[in-house]
């Protein structure tokens, strides 16, 4: 695929004016017959810089998988499909990962992609029973690698790369520094980019903020920085990040007792959980998002204001992920560290001030939105145009008013201003979208 082709894709489905510079030299670097390992923070924009050598690389569609891209997580593999998607025009895009239909990923391979985007797990599963031949693989990204190796996929990782025998370029990523790469690998005198450095540039537009807790439990307190950083009309999307699975559902919980629009997120919650979690949080409806660090690195999250450390990191490279998650691209973001009573400062946290909180705030911490979840989606063949199409002529809601929609496999969800809620649920009991009568309902 030739540079004047894709390029102007990206700039009409992604609405990127221009690359920045690491894209830029990773583009160049294609032209190389070396592989390459890049490394590079967290907001940088790494997926597009490691999907622009993919497309520069791809050869007119052949029937069989030209390129494998392994992450290590559900949400970064739909992530990093989706823009493959919106870019990589007349190239068919499959992704393989837990917690869904495998028949539903069976059916999607009947018609061999070119680009496959998936779990190590998941797709040596597909490669085991013969679902999907390997052997033609010419180009292997492994994203995340370093993460993938933390959460035990080497192995996994390793009888994959075997049953690539014709990969002749590899793209590894990586939020690290390793010190040693896996023996499996091979690599082809590799190009290594570094950008890590960049991470200093990120601080700049970072302020951090200590504060006190006025004890052990923080709950009150959390309360009363939320309502206090909320300056607009409804709260602005932030990030509580805690240390543990039992804590983000007590935070959450407490939160929501308290009026305030949150909602929760931890690998413990089914896929179609966490899922609808980010969609709301991203829609803007839910806009307090409590978490464990696997919220730190890896999700299509944009906007984010703040980011709110309940409690402090247990190790440095967890507490600049989690700051990596506000101050992305060229915003601004601000920080917020909890410390109770008889805390210890971790010494790897640094203040910019002392934030003295106003208890007597009394903002709005209502989004003043819902997300409605429909029972079709993209292998039912709903479009965003047939709900857009459903909700303006049969419910009369204005189509400015009509906010995110997200096309999942089975399941789709919209965002709408919650005064229409009561209104559209009664429409869709009895109207068809899309010739069928389909559940319409709220997500809470």
């Amino acid at each position: 695929m030739r540079e004047k082709e894709f390029l102007p894709l990206i700039h009409e489905k992604l609405n990127i004016e221009e690359l920045n510079p690491m894209q830029i030299k990773m583009m160049a670097s294609a032209s190389e017959p070396r592989d390459i390992m890049l490394l590079s923070p967290t907001g940088s924009g790494k997926t597009l810089a490691f999907l622009l050598p993919v497309l520069k690389l791809l050869k007119p569609s052949t029937g069989r998988v030209q390129t494998v891209i392994i992450a290590p997580s559900r949400e970064l593999v739909i992530q990093i499909a989706n823009v493959a998607r919106e870019i990589a025009a007349g190239y068919k895009v499959t992704v393989l990962y837990g917690g869904h239909k495998v028949e539903d990923e069976v059916n999607s391979l009947s018609v061999v992609p070119d680009i496959v985007v998936a779990t190590p797990g998941r797709l040596l599963d597909h490669a085991k029973r013969r679902n999907i031949d390997l052997l033609p693989v010419r180009i292997l990204v492994l994203d995340e690698f370093d993460k993938s190796l933390e959460l035990g996929f080497e192995d996994d990782m390793r009888k994959l790369v075997e049953r690539m025998k014709n990969v002749s370029r590899i793209l590894l990523t990586s939020a690290t520094r390793a010190e040693m790469l896996p023996d499996f690998l091979k690599l082809t005198n590799p190009l290594t980019l570094d950008y890590l450095g960049q991470s200093g540039e990120v601080r700049r537009r970072q302020r951090v903020h200590r504060v006190d807790a006025s004890g052990r439990d923080k709950l009150e307190t959390l309360a009363v920085l939320l309502r206090d950083i909320t300056k607009g009309e409804r709260p602005d999307r932030s990030i509580v990040f805690v240390n543990h699975r039992e804590s983000a559902e007590r935070v959450a919980e407490y939160l929501k007792q308290q009026g305030i629009d949150a909602v929760l997120y931890h690998g413990a919650l089914e896929q179609r959980d966490r899922e609808m979690a980010l969609a709301q949080f991203n829609n803007g409806s839910k806009p307090i998002l409590v978490a464990t660090d696997l919220a730190a690195r890896g999700l299509d999250i944009e906007k984010v204001t703040s980011v709110i450390h309940y409690h402090q990191a247990l190790t440095p490279e967890v507490h600049t992920h989690r700051n990596g998650r506000t101050a992305r691209v060229d915003a601004d973001g601000d920080i917020y560290i909890m410390i109770g009573p008889d805390e210890d400062v971790k010494p790897y946290v640094e203040f910019d001030d002392t934030r003295h909180l106003d208890t007597s705030s009394q903002a709005n911490m209502r989004s003043g939105l819902s997300t409605l979840n429909i029972s079709a989606g993209k292998k039912e063949k709903l479009s965003k145009g047939d709900i857009v199409g459903f909700l303006t002529k049969q419910c009369g809601v204005p189509g400015d008013e009509i906010g995110k929609i997200d096309l999942y496999d089975h399941y789709s969800l919209v965002a709408l201003p919650s005064r229409w809620v009561p209104e559209v649920e009664k429409i869709a009991r009895t109207t068809k979208i899309k010739g069928d009568k389909r559940r319409v309902t709220e997500v809470n």
